[in-house]
């Protein structure tokens, strides 16, 4: 499940809200040990809530001297690095 999230800092263009909260929601449903239930719903859209500002803070305060990485060249990376690791599919 937490495979999903991905690093969102030093991008170009910048993480999206969508992001955000996708890599945060997986974080909750990690700890809360998976889909909520009807009952526990509004306790997950709340922490979901707060870590989401938390990230948007420490994404903002977060500071690097390396140059950002591309969008569209970091997939093609991650899938050379898998099949020279586990061979091509």
């Amino acid at each position: 499940m937490c495979r999903n999230i991905r690093q969102l800092h030093n991008f170009e263009p910048p993480a999206t809200r969508e992001e955000v909260d996708a890599a945060c929601l997986q974080f909750v449903r990690k700890i809360g040990g998976g889909a909520p239930s009807k009952a526990n719903q509004a306790a997950y859209d709340r922490a979901v809530g707060e870590i989401a500002a938390a990230v948007d803070r420490l994404l903002e305060e977060l500071v690097t001297s390396a140059p950002p990485k591309n969008r569209e060249e970091e997939p093609a990376k991650a899938k050379a690095r898998s099949a020279a690791r586990f061979g091509a599919a």
